[in-house]
């Protein structure tokens, strides 16, 4: 095994042997490292997924521990920031900087499976089998239809509006959407004229909507499902929440 495998690639050895003492109990403790890290990362998605941040900092501070202790000096400020945020249920952060983290904890591992002369191997790339297809968010909010996009950005493309007025242009255009995602409340031209809109224009079956609304708007729900809309997603939302909807809503297109 080369050290400089490590120190050159931005591991701080000087100062993981001041926990460790010498390399062969570092290269022992790095060993188990390297055997759990896989279900660690495995969790670490999914508590993202369903925006359980209580479980999820505690994973990341469990990793940032590690990765400080073994010298990833990167990987332990990303995940002690990730840590910060998780606590104050700041979930848009952690869906929006994730991926970062992700990468720099898989250049870790490949870095030491390298080191100890392990096969690394490179994930294939999948082949997207509906990219083509197109949802419509209609949110007046960067944050909301920001993370729908990187939710998605794998399997559709997703085309946001900023108020009605945007939506029903994209509508009356050449445009194709599997579905489409309606915020209620937004300036200027709202979610109700939309609706309505599409219903005086039977675009209803045409484009499935499920409505984007914040919690204790049971009122406007009510009025929203006078019309033929699919299912409710409320703010705050996860990933799994807007997947389900989404899926759901695309499901019922075909019907």
């Amino acid at each position: 095994m080369d050290v400089n495998i490590l120190k050159n690639n931005g591991v701080n050895i000087d100062k993981a042997l001041e926990l460790f003492g010498d390399m062969e109990t570092y290269n022992e403790t790095l060993q188990t490292f390297l055997q759990e890290i896989d279900e660690k990362l495995s969790n670490i998605a999914k508590y993202k997924e369903i925006a359980d941040m209580a479980n999820y900092a505690i994973l990341v501070h469990s990793l940032k521990s590690d990765a400080k202790y073994f010298g990833f000096d990167r990987l332990a400020e990303m995940s002690y920031q990730h840590e910060l945020e998780s606590k104050a249920n700041h979930i848009y952060f952690v869906y929006e900087n994730y991926d970062s983290l992700m990468q720099e904890a898989r250049r870790i591992v490949a870095l030491v499976k390298q080191y100890f002369g392990q096969e690394v191997i490179i994930p294939a790339t999948s082949v997207n089998q509906v990219k083509d297809k197109k949802i419509l968010v209609v949110d007046d909010s960067d944050v909301i239809s920001g993370f729908i996009k990187r939710v998605f950005n794998d399997s559709y493309d997703v085309v946001v509006a900023k108020d009605g007025a945007m939506a029903i242009n994209y509508l009356t255009g050449s445009e194709n959407f599997c579905a489409m995602l309606l915020d209620l409340n937004m300036p200027n031209v709202n979610g109700f004229v939309v609706l309505q809109y599409m219903k005086n224009n039977d675009l209803f079956s045409k484009v499935p909507v499920s409505i984007i609304t914040g919690v204790g708007d049971d009122a406007i729900i009510s009025q929203a499902f006078m019309f033929p809309i699919k299912d409710v997603l409320r703010k705050p939302f996860n990933e799994r929440d807007v997947k389900m909807v989404v899926e759901k809503t695309i499901a019922e297109e075909g019907e």
